[in-house]
């Protein structure tokens, strides 16, 4: 090694357990955080400059350190929420940091920006469009700064004529050119641009907001208000502090992409656009987005899960909105519930955490029972407008007719909300026309031929789709495996079903479907919701995607067509999401005032989670299940991680499974489970066995499972272990 060369360590965005030495060139100036560039085999890939020591290597052995970014570092609090989360989730902390990493592109500064200024002197040939261009060109906006610099499209636009205009001018040399900083990706907010008018409940719930943003510390808080509160209203103002205290905010959405409402709620009140930070981005803007976060130029974010992890450079503030979403769960590589993890991030950085929700998860209402968090409740809807009244509509007394799936109880509301002008909702948690397509006269079922599931019949497209896999098939007019033709049958109800069925019974109404999987794709949602908060539509039938915090002023009807999917199964929070799922929904009902409806199809009328529901006494259901968590030792008062075991080879998963289970320490406060076969046995062509590890809530479970991992078969082959801690499907 020579003197001008030293050895860090850096850690790569792969499944690494830890960093690895590189020699690097002493005048570069590395430290802790810093991005680089470093070989890693053939490819050049970018890394972060870790902390520690560096391996005990020969230098003259090791590669060198290709480049340094320039680019804000990786802060030292992100440095430890990725080791936090790695020690949390046993994952490679390379694998963490790959998550940060994404955006490769946006660690070189902007380009600046090709701009136009004018010197003149003007053409001998003046027509009215170079006149119009010239005067704006010439404007003194400050008599001591020089002519405004424009771009070429800027200017034209400005001045109401062609490019070609301008391009005239330039190529008589009228303009010089000079290079300008990029734009802001968004506008920067004011705290002061316009308030909203809280009622009573809303002004001490924001005050007790206010206070923990003066606090200037950890502290979570419950935001707890029944749907149509004004939730977000109140966080608004502790959004305002961040703002005024010049930090940065994160807003966690579980659909970000489609909340076009939110943004422009946000927009009415601090004068400009968040910026967004989720998957539908094109990559240009996430690469201007990431790089002004980590500057600081951009200082309010409302993002979907993984913008948990992106750079900020003085994060004064995290909200969870809607923090009871399972869509905050990610399972694929890094294993985390974004909500938890927002908490965690929170605490590292020493900052408050909101989390808010109209009917928050049995975990944070025992956070908040117990003192660890703040409960704010919010318990009237904002503007005087009542909750919708709720009724369950017994199937077995009010059965829909033969071949329909609508009750005659719910399609005489329908007709009368239709007399009114006012809108329903028709909710069915089932994609596509049916769920299931058979051969009436052998009994074939369409299943996947990469799943353990059926295919959904699409009829609109033609198609039978599995929706774990997206294999899809055109629909076949003769059975497959007898071959007799047209007697193919569906079997049960979609939204797709439910569509033909209410054109059928109103076919003057207007109807939108909303669904995930609709052709179109975010931008095509985005307008139809629009569409339905105008009032453009009379009748809307949607999937869960409704449930997602929408706000539609004239919906006093919502009618959830089968409340029992979801209630029969064996996942211990199967109740617990069905009536989040079901009061989201029935909230979407007389949020603008006025009169409002809800009505539960149900052939178990007498279930707890009907019950509460119609009743309106969801206080003594949370009551019940969080009992029911305690005695069963269920989180959040006891500890579970699930190991899923796959490959393609059935008896080589299954065996690799009992020899992973046989290698299992002996521990008196941990019981486990299985393997057996997955509900879900088949995905994408890999057999699925389950192991369920549970724990007593004081007991290191992490590292009885490091311990087991350590201890138990390596995998060979296409065999793959995954471990799930806090695991939220049991499929």
């Amino acid at each position: 090694m020579t003197k001008n060369a030293s050895i860090v360590p850096i850690l790569l965005p792969i499944p690494a357990e830890r960093a690895y030495s590189y020699r690097a060139d002493v005048d570069l100036q590395l430290r802790p955080g810093d991005i680089v560039q470093v070989p890693l085999g053939p490819r050049q890939v970018a890394a972060v400059v870790w902390d520690g020591e560096s391996d005990n290597v020969d230098a003259k052995k090791l590669r060198d350190v290709t480049r340094k970014f320039n680019c804000p570092p990786i802060r030292p609090e992100l440095r430890k929420f990725i080791e936090w989360i790695a020690q949390y989730t046993l994952s490679p902390p390379g694998q963490v940091l790959r998550m940060i990493l994404r955006v490769p592109a946006a660690f070189d500064p902007e380009k600046p920006t090709e701009a136009w200024r004018y010197k003149g002197p003007p053409p001998e040939r003046m027509t009215a469009a170079r006149k119009r261009v010239i005067e704006l060109a010439t404007e003194i906006l400050d008599a001591d700064a020089p002519p405004m610099a424009w771009t070429r499209p800027g200017l034209a636009h400005a001045a109401g004529v062609s490019t070609s205009v301008v391009n005239g001018l330039i190529k008589l040399d009228v303009f010089e050119q000079v290079m300008i900083p990029a734009p802001p990706a968004v506008e920067s907010p004011d705290p002061e641009h316009s308030g909203t008018k809280l009622n009573p409940e809303q002004v001490e719930a924001a005050d007790q907001l206010h206070t923990i943003m003066g606090e200037n510390k950890f502290n979570a808080a419950l935001l707890d208000g029944v749907t149509g509160s004004g939730k977000t209203e109140v966080y608004f103002e502790a959004i305002a502090d961040a703002i005024r205290q010049n930090r940065q905010v994160l807003i966690m959405l579980p659909e970000i992409a489609l909340t076009t409402t939110f943004l422009e709620r946000f927009e009415q009140r601090f004068g400009a656009l968040p910026g967004e930070w989720h998957s539908g981005m094109n990559p240009k803007r996430r690469e201007k987005i990431w790089r002004q976060i980590a500057s600081g130029d951009v200082q309010v974010v409302a993002g979907a899960r993984s913008s948990l992890f992106l750079p900020f450079k003085d994060l004064g503030l995290i909200i969870v909105d809607e923090e009871h979403d399972s869509a905050y769960k990610q399972e694929d590589r890094v294993f985390y519930n974004a909500r938890d993890m927002a908490v965690v991030r929170a605490s590292i950085n020493n900052i408050p955490v909101i989390l808010a929700s109209a009917t928050p998860s049995i975990e944070s209402r025992v956070n908040a029972e117990r003192g660890r968090y703040k409960h704010i409740i919010l318990s009237a809807r904002h503007g005087g407008a009542v909750l919708p009244e709720l009724h369950a509509i017994d199937m077995r007394k009010n059965p829909p007719p033969r071949g329909s799936f609508l009750s005659p109880v719910l399609t005489k509301a329908m007709a009368r909300n239709l007399e009114r002008g006012e809108q329903s909702l028709l909710f069915l948690n089932r994609r596509g026309y049916a769920p299931l397509t058979l051969c009436r006269v052998c009994g074939h079922r369409f299943q996947c031929k990469n799943c353990t599931a059926w295919l959904v019949e699409h009829r609109f497209r033609g198609t039978l789709q599995c929706h774990h896999c997206g294999h899809s098939e055109r629909q076949p007019e003769s059975c497959p495996s007898c071959g007799t033709l047209d007697h193919l049958v569906a079997c049960g109800p979609g939204i797709e079903r439910l569509a033909e069925e209410t054109d059928k019974l109103f076919p003057d109404a207007r109807i939108i479907l909303l669904s995930s999987d609709m052709m179109g794709g975010v931008t095509r949602l985005r307008l139809e919701l629009e569409t339905i908060a105008k009032g453009e539509a009379d009748i809307v039938i949607g999937t869960q995607l409704v449930a997602k915090g929408h706000n539609f002023p004239l919906m006093t009807l919502v009618g959830v067509v089968d409340a029992d999917i979801g209630l029969n199964n064996a996942d211990p929070r199967a109740a617990e999401r069905t009536f989040q799922l079901l009061s989201q929904v029935t909230g979407r009902a007389g949020r603008a005032g006025g009169k409002s409806l809800g009505l539960l199809q149900t052939y178990q009328p007498d279930h707890p989670v009907i019950k509460a529901i119609a009743s309106g006494d969801s206080d003594a259901f949370i009551a019940r299940e969080i009992i029911a968590r305690e005695q069963a030792g269920l989180p959040p008062f006891g500890r579970l991680a699930g190991i899923i075991i796959s490959g393609t080879d059935r008896r080589e998963a299954e065996n690799h499974a009992r020899a992973y289970r046989n290698a299992a320490p002996n521990h008196p406060e941990i019981m486990v489970l299985g393997p057996a076969e997955a509900p879900m046995a088949l995905v994408r062509s890999r057999f699925r066995f389950r192991i369920l590890v549970q724990a007593s809530r004081q007991t290191d479970l992490q590292e009885f499972l490091r311990q087991w991992t350590a201890r138990a078969p390596k995998t060979r082959g296409n065999i793959r272990v995954q471990i799930d801690i806090d695991p939220q499907s049991f499929l």
